[in-house]
């Protein structure tokens, strides 16, 4: 079987998501897709960078105090 990359899982899962709403119309979808894909993208390079907030900054091509931010956002960090 043949990996899926990540813009296919994005897209096969939004697709599933507005079937399942049926009649009813999204709303927030962009927020709600950010929210989702982020905290788990900063939890992976954290791991990764061990815990470096330098290090996962530069990674993810943003500045310390932004990834420190998000961090604080998503109760990844106190």
């Amino acid at each position: 079987m043949k990996p899926l990359h990540i813009a296919d899982c994005v897209r096969s899962n939004l697709e599933d998501y507005l079937h399942d709403l049926g009649a009813s119309e999204p709303d927030g979808m962009y927020n709600m897709l950010v929210a989702v894909v982020e905290k788990p993208l900063l939890e992976v390079v954290m791991q990764h960078a061990e815990h470096n907030q330098s290090k996962a900054a530069q990674w993810l091509g943003l500045n310390r105090n932004t990834l420190r931010k998000k961090l604080l956002e998503h109760k990844l960090i106190n």
